[in-house]
């Protein structure tokens, strides 16, 4: 079964090349690049033999462990089908067990898989100072070629079930921003270390070290423990690689046990086309007001201005304070939390934007909570990966790393706070907005003082109830010890309190103002 598995494998990759010599050439081609690069790299693996240990050591664990991220992140983001999907197998009576691990090995027989091949076999030349190093390098270089080769499969098969409707572009969005915050804090990481520096390469070894304790990277640290003679950790980080290919084993053969129980899903050619945010959303109430606001906040230009404002406003405040004469380097600590509060303040009229169609979710009988909670997707999707991102970024400008755990809390919890905040104000003080379909810019004429009223409040109350983060902020800025975690600690309590508190009180206030919220959109 294995053998019909493999020369099934290679008719999948080489079928498509018949009577094409297009594509025939474009794949020569792409191989011999491929191949070069193999090549270059497999040298300088074999350069790193005489190399100090410990500096090899950190650099394979930081570039291993972004070839596993790639192996799990790449195919999601890209839609890559999995050319042997374990479903279409379901008619013939396959059992998993030969299965699951038949289209692992099977997978060898593809391009990244047999690079990874070749460079793993390539670091036992690098670790061969020992016998012991050479051991632990023979045995991490399997658990590395496994831990990639089953991540991959894993994820083509998770993105080809999941994308199988025309590879949603909405799901490749979160894929992509996943990707980011995931990848975006290490490089900036990397960009804000002074090489020129001693200090430089401990922080990248620090660094290091934390990262060759995880699935990611104990696979690629076990031998350079082994060479530089600690043998318990080169044991410990072994056992680590080894478990992680276990647990990624188990899950792989629990999907071929359910997709072989699973008929596929087929989408017929020529049908309907693709709903977008509500393909990808579960079929709940929540999930479907999130997905409507996540296709809002992408085609309305009321909320696309918004959006557009946001990250302008906080760098309007830098030069006059540069011209009154304050440091650069605290400056970069400003437009974070500045784009934080106002992206939690924006939903703070939210309602007021649905018009009369909110009157769907009062007639449907939707409870406030799932109102209130959906609607904060969007800002959630863009949030994170802005607070994640940008904290790294702020921290690189202003040059003191030690303070980077005060910028997550005070931007988390301004953010989180907004939007909670936002959540109760938009449902009992709704002002008139402009209408669907009219210019961003235009503000409608109305009378009384409850647009100033949830404006200023959506505004204020964020910043009051963040105030004890901003205050152990400012305590780790002077240098007080502890007080930058404890900024952290807070502003992530304190911001996930309020938004839930928020989401509670504004749901209440929205299923015991149906009436008053439908006469509201239909009389402006």
């Amino acid at each position: 079964m294995v053998a019909q598995l493999l020369r099934l494998r290679l008719e999948l990759a080489f079928g498509p090349l018949r009577a094409r010599p297009g594509r025939i050439i474009g794949w020569v081609l792409l191989v011999a690049v491929v191949a070069a690069a193999t090549w270059a790299l497999a040298n300088g693996l074999v350069g790193l033999t005489t190399a100090g240990a410990a500096n090899v050591r950190d650099l394979l664990v930081v570039t291993g462990s972004f070839v596993v991220l790639g192996f799990l992140l790449v195919p999601s983001m890209l839609g890559v089908t999995d050319p042997m999907d374990p479903r279409t197998f379901a008619p013939y009576g396959i059992r998993s067990a030969v299965l699951a691990p038949g289209t692992l090995l099977a997978s060898l027989l593809s391009l990244p898989s047999l690079v990874v091949v070749v460079l793993c076999a390539t670091t036992v030349v690098t670790w061969s100072r020992s016998p012991f190093a050479t051991v632990i390098a023979v045995i991490s270089a399997v658990l590395a070629i496994a831990t990639c080769v089953v991540a991959g499969r894993i994820a083509e098969h998770i993105a080809s079930g999941a994308l199988v409707t025309r590879k949603s572009r909405e799901l490749r969005v979160v894929f992509l921003l996943l990707t980011l915050v995931l990848i975006a804090p290490a490089i900036i990481f990397a960009l804000g270390i002074d090489w020129s520096a001693g200090s430089g390469m401990s922080e990248f070894s620090r660094a290091a070290e934390v990262v060759s304790w995880t699935p990611f990277g104990a696979v690629w640290a076990a031998p350079g423990a082994a060479a530089l003679g600690h043998t318990a950790a080169a044991w410990g980080k072994l056992a680590v690689a080894a478990g992680t290919v276990a647990v990624l084993y188990l899950l792989w053969w629990a999907l071929v046990a359910r997709a072989l129980r699973t008929p596929p899903r087929v989408i017929p050619e020529g049908g309907f086309g693709s709903l977008g945010w509500f393909d990808v959303m579960p079929a709940k109430a929540t999930s479907a007001i999130a997905a409507r606001s996540l296709s809002y906040w992408g085609r309305d230009a009321r909320y696309i201005v918004s959006i557009l404002i946001i990250p302008i406003l906080p760098f309007l405040l830098i030069p006059p304070l540069l011209i009154a004469g304050v440091p650069a380097e605290p400056l970069a600590l400003l437009p974070l939390p500045f784009m934080s509060l106002f992206l939690g303040w924006s939903l703070h009229n939210d309602l007021a934007f649905d018009a009369s169609a909110v009157w769907l979710h009062v007639a449907s009988g939707v409870r406030g909570y799932a109102d209130r909670l959906g609607r904060t997707g969007p800002t959630l999707l863009i949030g994170v990966p802005i607070v994640v991102i940008g904290s790294m970024i702020s921290i690189a400008f202003y040059g003191d790393w030690s303070v980077l755990p005060s910028m997550f809390g005070v931007s988390a919890c301004l953010l989180l706070c907004g939007l909670g905040v936002s959540s109760y104000v938009s449902t009992v003080f709704p002002y008139p907005a402009a209408a669907p379909g009219d210019s961003a810019f235009q503000q409608p004429q109305f009378s009384g003082s409850r647009g100033g009223v949830s404006q200023t409040l959506g505004l204020a109350i964020p910043v009051i109830l963040a105030v004890p983060t901003l205050y152990f902020a400012w305590q780790g800025l002077n240098g007080v010890e502890g007080a930058t975690m404890l900024s952290l600690l807070v502003g992530l309590g304190s911001g996930v309190l309020v938004f839930a508190l928020g989401i509670w009180l504004g749901g209440r206030a929205f299923d015991r103002r149906g009436p008053e919220i439908i006469e509201f959109v239909t009389s402006h």
